[in-house]
Formats: structure tokens, sequence, C-alpha cells
């Protein structure tokens, strides 16, 4: 990680003086530039955690105190009042440490063009020929959709032709005898029905479906009483075109009315947010976020809130999270303040906001993904198994156990680890169980767990192997395997959270064990595929261990047979040569060197492994 900061006795001791009141504190390195701010509810217990067993601090927060030369303090009369104080501060001095809003994405518009018979497209930009344009919006996806199915709807032309220059100049495309096009070519539209046309057009861009239906119901019923056939089908046919719209692009309309949704992904260092913006029942906007490296989510999700919505000119009365955010009230109370109206920070746990929340969340996955180059289903299975458990961040490394035997013979546990949500096979380990007598799995579990983590403690200088500790740890099995391993676990001094794999009678997968008990896993599908596959693999791997020890012990037993060759120099061979293939691979003088062995011994044994190929 570094050298620690030599200032630390010295910066823990004014940590130590400072008041037990709520404020803000200002870190500062050695060029006095302001690199964090954060507020306290105690400012002595808040800003002291950072120079307390800084080893271990996540990355980020361990990069910061190593930087930090000096700190300043402000006392306030309460936490919101620090709120305020720490937000105001932070747009001000942008630190280098705390959280930083970067969109590298441009705007874009959506344009109605100029002229009589104006057409409506997807611009990246504003466009200076006389027309209008709609946005900024900060995506292209949601612009480029909605352009798309008003343009469709209202059977516009998308052709290249000019109006009315080119009237009646070429038979009408296949678009308008398929329908998806007025056929303003044949020169039978007067410019002020276009021009009406256009009107509710733009109606069902910003008002959304359900109100350009009621208007356009009203306009045919009247155009069927005028005995105006023609114009009455027309319009059917409009409302016919955005039902379907509507019915197929759910992820444009939703039955929720004005809403942000906001979801994190974290992985390896890095976070990505997503907002998506939901206005008058439609996603008119999303928005991503580089966050950086963070701490916790649940502290990220409080000042991205705060960074962002201080920034903006208005904040939607609801804003929907992917999970728990760190001072959800006051900052619910900063922004009611601030915004004039309420707003309301909520967790949703069914319904249509909860979708909405799991779009987010794939998408900031799948943002996340881009950079990280691993698929946006495996960011989202971490993520969502995080949730699943509570824990404070996607597992990004996981180690899984299971113990195989044969009755009372060959009893051994192997060791699987997923890194990112992919098999590590170089990281697999195998155990023979060398303390525990019979069948007791147990027992067996708790010598293998506690093997491994003694492994760590001589071995954690090289991060490595056993020398790193999982995110989390998987037995195959359940409460019980949980309430045997986890106290041994904390005996050693970790907080490693350990789950157990619980299966139904088909041996599948069917709910997670904690020391709660069951949390069921099915309908968190992306999680539940993650976790059969780790079990599916810790079996396979203990139980191919398991078989292959079996046959090996069966392999000693046979060469015990042999003239020369008792227990002891079976096991030398064995050690020597790894496996049964390598051993009748062997010459004789390479049979007679190992340890304990002699000629005559290794002539033997070379007779005995040739005469059965």
């Amino acid at each position: 990680m570094g050298a620690m900061n030599p200032l630390l006795p010295a910066l823990r001791a004014k940590a130590g003086a400072l008041p037990a009141e709520p404020g803000v504190y200002i870190m500062r390195d050695a060029a006095k530039r302001i690199i964090y701010i954060g507020k306290a509810k105690q400012l002595r217990a808040r800003v002291g955690s950072y120079f307390r067993a800084v080893e271990k601090h996540p990355e980020k927060t361990y990069r910061l105190v190593r930087n930090i030369d000096d700190f300043d303090f402000v006392v306030t009369s309460s936490e919101f009042e620090a709120l305020v104080l720490e937000a105001s501060l932070i747009k001000l001095h942008k630190p280098k440490y705390n959280i930083k809003l970067t969109d590298d994405k441009g705007f874009h518009y959506i344009h109605i063009g100029p002229g009589a018979y104006p057409r409506i497209t997807a611009e990246k930009q504003k466009l200076s020929d006389g027309g209008k344009s709609l946005g900024p919006y900060t995506s292209s996806q949601p612009v480029r959709q909605i352009v798309e199915d008003a343009n469709k709807a209202f059977m516009l032309p998308t052709c290249r032709r000019k109006f009315p220059q080119d009237f009646r100049k070429a038979r009408p495309c296949l678009s308008f005898h398929i329908k998806q096009c007025m056929g303003v070519c044949r020169g039978k539209i007067a410019e002020d029905e276009y021009a009406e046309i256009i009107r509710q057009c733009l109606e069902f861009i910003r008002g959304g479906g359900q109100s350009s239906i009621a208007m356009m119901a009203a306009q045919m019923q009247e155009a069927s009483e005028n005995l105006d056939f023609e114009r009455a089908a027309a319009i059917r046919d409009r409302i016919r075109s955005i039902t379907r719209i509507m019915e197929d692009q759910s992820v444009i309309f939703t039955k929720e009315d004005n809403q942000d949704v906001i979801a994190l992904a974290r992985d390896a260092g890095k976070c990505s947010a997503v907002i998506l913006k939901i206005r008058e029942q439609r996603l008119v906007d999303k928005q991503d976020f580089d966050l950086g490296d963070i701490t916790s989510l649940e502290a990220a999700r409080g000042e991205f809130i705060l960074s962002y919505y201080d920034s903006q000119n208005e904040a939607p009365k609801i804003i929907s999270l992917d999970g728990q955010c760190e001072d959800s009230e006051l900052i619910s109370r900063f922004l009611t303040e601030k915004k004039g109206h309420k707003v309301q920070i909520h967790v949703p746990v069914r319904g249509e906001k909860l979708r909405l929340v799991k779009m987010a969340g794939t998408n900031a996955a799948q943002l996340l993904a881009q950079k990280s180059q691993r698929t946006g289903r495996e960011l989202s299975a971490l993520d969502e198994l995080a949730r699943l458990l509570g824990l404070e961040s996607p597992p990004a490394y996981i180690e899984a156990y299971d113990i195989s035997n044969m009755g009372t013979e060959a009893v051994v546990g192997g060791m699987v680890v997923f890194r990112d949500g992919r098999p590590l096979k170089s990281a697999y380990r195998k155990f023979n169980i060398k303390t525990v007598s019979g069948a007791d799995d147990y027992a067996s579990m708790r010598e293998v767990l506690s093997r491994r983590l003694s492994r760590y403690a001589e071995e954690k200088d090289t991060s490595e192997g056993f020398g790193r500790l999982p995110d989390l740890i998987l037995l195959d099995g359940g409460k019980g395997h949980v309430g045997t391993v986890e106290p041994l676990v904390r005996e050693m001094g970790h907080s490693i959270p350990v789950f157990g794999m619980v299966k139904d009678d088909r041996h599948r997968t069917r709910a997670i064990a904690g020391d709660g008990g069951e949390i069921a896993v099915s309908s968190a599908r992306s999680a539940f595929t993650l976790i059969s596959s780790i079990q599916e693999e810790a079996h396979r791997f203990a139980v191919s261990h398991m078989r292959s020890k079996r046959s090996k012990s069966a392999f000693a037993l046979s060469l015990e047979t042999v003239e020369g060759i008792g227990e002891k120099r079976a096991r030398a061979l064995f050690k020597h040569f790894k496996t049964q293939a390598a051993m009748k691979n062997a010459s004789e003088e390479e049979l007679a060197a190992v340890p304990g062995m002699t000629k005559a011994a290794a002539r033997a044994v070379y007779i005995r492994l040739n005469s059965k190929q």
C-alpha cells in the first residue's frame, strides 16, 4: 500500500482533542490544498477514526490518510447544519478525494425542423436552421427512442424528400403502403392539418401517450359526427399506433409519475452511478457517472445525491434508490428546503418502482463492465448478491467450501475461488482431513477453515492465494455448517461474512443460510444463477479430489504388496512423483533416487508397474 504517513501520531493526538460536537472537517495535504471535506455527528470520533487501525482502511481511505498533512474543522449547531455546510464547501473546493460527478457525455436534442412540413429528428447539437429544439438531454438512447416512436405513432415522413417542393413528383414509398407514413408526398395534406399533427406529436413527446390518446379520441369522435370518416380513420390509426408503442416500450412508458431512479454498481475500486429520469410516466433521460473509488455504497449514495442535486435547478418529489443511503433523512430535509417542495428518498421493495431500480442497476453494471472488461451480467449478479446478503459492497473474491467422503474413507475438503464472478482455478485448493475420525462434515469443515485461515497469517504479505482473505465465505450446507464455522472465523480475528448454500431434495440450490435463518434466492435471478454455479463447482471439485485420493489409496495398497515396499516407501514414492502416471513413466534409476529406496526395491516396483501396462 505504500509508506504510512509519518505525521500519524500528531494527527491522532490532534483528533483526540476535538470536541464531541457535530461539524465539518477539512483535510489538507502538504501544499495546504484541501483534499477532502466531510461532516460528522461527533467530530472527535469521526476524525479520529481516520488515524486508527489505518492498515484496515479501504484503499481509497488509506491513500487519503497517507496524504493528510493537517486538518481544520468547523463546529456546527446540528448535524443538519453540518450537512448543509459540507455540501457548500464541496461545491466550492471540489476536493480530490470527494466524489466527483464526471459525466463525459455530450448533450442531445429533439429537433423540430423549419418550414411548412417540418421533420422531427434526434440531434447531437442545436441546429441553426430556423427550427426548434427540445432539450438538452444527457443521453442519446431515450432521445432516439422517443423520436422513433413519435414518427411511427403519427406516421410522419422520414424520407429525404422536401415539401411542398416534391409533392406528386414520385409515387409514395413503401412506408406509406405499410402505414408507417401518412404520405405527405401525395400533396393531399394541407399545411394547417400537418401543423396540428405536429402539435399533437409534441404533446405526445412532452406529456406521454395517455394524454395524447385522450385528446385524439375526442377529435376522432368529432370527425365522425361531422361525417369526416377519412380523418376519423387517420386519427384512429394514430391512436392504435401509440397504444401499440406504449405496450411494446415498457422501458419508455411506466405507471410511475415524476421521480429519479438511482442505482450504483461497484467493482474493484471503481463505482458507477446511473440516474433514470421519469417524467409524466415516461423515461425521458438517463445520466451516467463515474464515481471513482468509494469507501462504501451507503456513504457513496448519500454523497452522490447531495452533490448532484445541490448543483441542479430542480429535484423530483421522489428519489428511488437501489439501497440504503447514509443520512437520508438529513439529505431529504436539505433538498426539501432548497427546492421548495417535499423530496422523499425511497428504497422500493416491490412493484413498478422496484422494476425501475433494477433497470437502473443493470445499466450501472453495464457501464462499469465497459470499463472493467467484464460482463454486465456478472456485475449485476455480484451486486444483487451483496444486497441479498446485506453486504456493504459486492464480493469481488469469494471462497466456497465442500466436504466429500466415501463412507469413512477418503474424507476430503475442496476450496474453489470465484474472482469477479468467474472461477479462478489457479486459486483452488485441496484438503485431506487429518484430525477428524469418521464422516463428520461439521468437524471436517471446521478443520479446513482453521487450516486455511492459519495459512493466511503465514502468507499475508504475498496478497495471493492463501495470503488474500475472501470478501465472502460460502459453505456447502445449511445453518449447522454456518454455526460451526462462523465462530471460528471470529475467534481467528476476521470479520468475513459466512453463509451456507442449501440444496433441495434434487440436489439443487434452494436458499442461502445465515446465522438468522434461510434467505430465499429464487426471486433474485442473477444471484441465484451465480450461487448455483459456485455450489456446483465446489461440489465437483471436492468429489473429484475424493475420487482421486481413493484411487491413489488403492494404488498405494497395491504397491505395498511389492517385495521391499512398505507403507513408508509407498508414501515416499507418492510424495516424490505426485501422480500415478508420473510414477509409471519413471525409470529404474529415477525410482531408486527416491529417499529411502534401494536398487532392489526400485527394480521390483518397476517390474510391477510395467507388467500392468
